[in-house]
C-alpha cells in the first residue's frame, strides 16, 4: 500500500448573479454536488482509511470557501460548507485518537476550466478573475506538496488566501469596498476574454 490515499472532488457547479434569482432547484444542485459531494467522497475514503489507520483526503475546494464573493454567494456557501465538514471531520479524527488520516482543503484562485471560461461576458462572474487566473497544472504540485506535508488548508496562491481572510475578518470594511472590488474585477474579467480570444493562456 502506498503511504498515502488521496481522495479528491471536483471544482464543482457555478452558478452567478443574485441569490434570490435562483430557483430551488439550481440551489439543490449546487449543495447535492459541491457540499453533498464532497462530503459522500471524504465519507468513502475514510472508511479503508480509518482501518489502516492512515490516509490523506484531499478536497479540491475554492478560494471562495474562505471568503464571501458577490455575485457566487450561492457558489461561496457550498465552498463554505465542504471546508467547515473537513475541517470538522479532521478535528473528529483527532479526537478518536487517529493521528495518521488528514483532511486537506486545496483553495486555488481561479482555475481557467470550462467552467468559467463560458462566463467571460458575465459580470456577476468577474470575481473569479479578480486575482491570479491560472490552468491546473499550476495547482497540482501544491496537492503534490501536501503529501509530504499534510495541513488542514492551503490557499494557492498564498497571498491571495491571507488576502481574502483579511477581506473575510472585517465584513464592513468590505461591504464598503464591494463597488471598487466589482469594478477592478470587471476590468480583469475583460482583459481575460481579450487574451483568451488571442489565443493567450495564463
Amino acid at each position: 500500500m502506498d503511504r498515502w490515499t488521496c481522495g479528491s472532488t471536483t471544482p464543482g457547479v457555478l452558478v452567478t448573479g443574485h441569490v434570490w434569482d435562483h430557483d430551488p432547484e439550481t440551489c439543490r444542485l449546487l449543495f447535492e454536488v459541491n457540499t453533498l459531494g464532497t462530503i459522500n467522497g471524504t465519507l468513502a475514503a475514510l472508511g479503508p482509511m480509518r482501518q489502516s489507520g492512515r490516509g490523506h483526503v484531499i478536497n479540491i475546494v475554492s478560494l471562495a470557501g474562505l471568503g464571501a464573493p458577490p455575485g457566487e454567494a450561492l457558489y461561496g456557501a457550498t465552498k463554505h460548507g465542504a471546508i467547515a465538514f473537513s475541517l470538522g471531520t479532521l478535528a473528529d479524527l483527532r479526537r478518536e485518537g487517529t493521528k495518521d488520516v488528514h483532511i486537506s482543503c486545496v483553495c486555488p484562485d481561479g482555475i481557467l476550466t470550462p467552467m468559467i471560461a463560458d462566463k467571460l461576458d458575465d459580470p456577476d462572474a468577474a470575481p473569479s478573475f479578480s486575482g491570479h487566473l491560472m490552468p491546473a497544472t499550476e495547482v497540482a504540485p501544491h496537492v503534490a506538496s501536501l503529501l509530504d506535508r499534510p495541513r488542514p488548508v492551503l490557499a494557492v496562491p498564498r497571498w491571495r488566501g491571507v488576502q481574502v481572510r483579511i477581506l473575510d475578518a472585517f465584513p464592513g470594511l468590505f461591504l464598503r469596498l464591494v463597488p471598487l472590488f466589482m469594478a477592478d474585477a470587471r476590468r480583469r474579467q475583460r482583459r481575460w476574454k481579450k487574451r483568451i480570444e488571442a489565443g493567450k493562456g495564463p
